[in-house]
């Protein structure tokens, strides 16, 4: 019993000094741990001004990518904007090359050189115009006047130049966008071009040449860009009603414009000598001219009317051009047909030249609204626009105006059709809703809802514009081409107009050269070069 208890005893001692080391053991180790988180709270102390300056300028550099990002991304849209707008620009200076093959081939053979002639002058002359003052006119700054810019004349202030070096910088990119000025005089020259243009088919074959060329600078310069600068300007028929006019490609601003003033000039220099005593001799003298032109015009018209989306750097931009291509495409085929079954209904003959304005009369009045109406309604305004233009053709035989290519009823009164039509026709539900300039979108308030009970009064706007733009190309031009008159400047003498403008005017004095008259006199007279008497 005894050695039971002393085993015990010995046992109790050995486990509590067992105990002792472990617990010295475990004090050590917690120590050695203490010791270790003192020193990494005074590493981390040590550190921390370092990180705070690492951190920012990490930042920084993060900053500076974004930056770099959407600097690079801006540049990319301003490259797509530019390839987009240089190519619908190009296409619309293709149509000149329409309006040429469509006048000539409507016109005599006698004058197609004086009329290819004024086509190309049309075009310099314009450019000139447009150059010097028309693209200040349009849209320089117009110091909250609303009615004329006041600078960029000849070409001024397009870009910024370092004083010191001379570094030209052509473009600054804003989150506006990535647009040169150059870009768009150049877009913008195309359309004003073809503004003065139709005054050309108007009054072809008893003009002056030189007369027509001062006016077409005048058209260039003064009269077609103070319209621009009302409307695509930022005028003060931009901000009418509180919402503005819509006018998306030019029914009004080009083709109203171009149609009402060679309205006047034909008026004033009257009808050609026999025309409508002997209508027979002034039918068109080679369709396939207008054929050819009127197909080069439609396809030129896809630079005009999706171009002026102005941009391409979205899918949205994108849908929107071809939503515009497919409204021209409609309203041109439907103006077409229905003008060519109109002229069968009335004479029960086939009538290509009609078909052929027909078209143009679809193509204009679709272009106003190509941008804010679906396509069902761009079918009813092509339709509306052939009787439009049928009725217009047919009151200016009535009243024995003299119009050769009929270039007043197709670009003025179907351009102020396509005028109203964009307000009548608008994408908006109902007449409470409009969507005008927004395209897909409604115009928005403040907060981002949609205006209500705009409809009506954007429809009195579209009245408004059409009103002004006969009033100030009307009354301009028909003044011009008065005092003109007055002074014998205006019109060929008679007995040019007799004999044709080509050979009296031009080297060589024909256009064509074709049959035994272009032979030269051996081949005329026999295959052996005799006389064969």
């Amino acid at each position: 019993m005894k050695l039971t208890c002393i085993c015990l005893a010995g046992l109790l001692a050995a486990a509590a000094a067992d105990s002792l080391v472990l617990e010295q053991n475990l004090l050590q180790q917690l120590e050695e741990l203490k010791a270790e988180v003192v020193a990494q709270r005074e590493v981390i102390e040590q550190l921390k001004v370092p990180r705070h300056l690492q951190s920012a300028e990490n930042a920084e550099t993060i900053d500076e990518k974004i930056a770099k990002l959407q600097e690079a991304d801006l540049g990319l849209g301003g490259a797509l904007d530019s390839a987009w707008l240089c190519l619908c620009g190009a296409l619309v200076m293709f149509m000149h090359a329409g309006f040429a093959m469509l006048e000539t081939g409507c016109c005599r053979a006698k004058n197609a050189s004086n009329v290819l002639m004024k086509n190309l002058v049309n075009v310099c002359c314009g450019t000139l115009g447009w150059w010097s003052l028309g693209w200040a006119f349009a849209y320089g700054a117009q110091h909250d006047n609303g009615f004329i810019g006041r600078d960029g004349f000849f070409g001024s202030n397009f870009y910024t130049q370092d004083k010191t070096t001379g570094v030209i910088i052509p473009v600054e990119c804003t989150s506006d966008g990535c647009q040169s000025t150059m870009l768009s005089w150049f877009f913008q020259w195309a359309f004003c071009t073809a503004g003065a243009t139709i005054v050309s088919g108007a009054v072809a074959e008893r003009v002056k040449s030189p007369t027509y060329a001062a006016f077409a600078f005048f058209m260039t310069s003064f009269i077609y860009p103070v319209i621009v600068a009302w409307t695509w300007g930022g005028g003060w028929l931009s901000k009418i009603f509180e919402v503005g006019y819509m006018d998306f490609a030019g029914s009004g601003v080009v083709h109203l414009t171009g149609g009402v003033s060679g309205l006047a000039g034909t008026v004033i220099l009257g009808p050609r000598k026999g025309r409508f005593s002997n209508p027979e001799e002034f039918e068109c003298h080679n369709l396939p001219l207008v054929v050819l032109g009127t197909f080069a015009l439609w396809f030129g018209w896809y630079g005009f009317n999706p171009g002026s989306t102005l941009t391409m750097k979205s899918g949205s931009d994108g849908a929107l051009a071809a939503q515009v291509a497919m409204n021209t495409t409609l309203a041109a085929a439907t103006g077409g047909i229905t003008v060519f079954m109109l002229r069968y209904f009335i004479m029960k003959k086939y009538d290509v030249g009609a078909l052929c304005n027909g078209i143009l009369a679809g193509l204009v009045s679709i272009t106003a609204g190509c941008g804010n109406m679906e396509s069902g309604s761009a079918f009813a305004t092509g339709l509306i626009g052939a009787f439009v233009y049928q009725a217009a053709s047919m009151l200016l035989q009535k009243l024995h105006i003299d119009d050769p290519v009929d270039a007043s009823p197709v670009h003025g009164f179907c351009g102020a059709w396509g005028v109203i039509a964009a307000g009548l026709f608008d994408w908006g539900r109902g007449i409470d809703n409009y969507h005008g300039w927004s395209g897909f979108g409604c115009m928005e308030n403040d907060d981002g809802g949609c205006k209500r009970g705009i409809g009506g009064p954007a429809i009195g706007a579209q009245f408004i514009m059409v009103l002004m733009i006969i009033l100030w190309a009307g009354s301009l031009s028909s003044i011009g081409f008065f005092l003109l008159k007055m002074t014998g400047l205006l019109r060929i003498s008679e007995e040019v107009e007799e004999a044709g403008m080509d050979s009296h005017h031009h080297s060589p004095p024909k256009a064509y050269a074709l049959g035994s008259e272009s032979l030269s006199p051996s081949k005329a007279s026999g295959s052996n070069g005799k006389n064969g008497v």
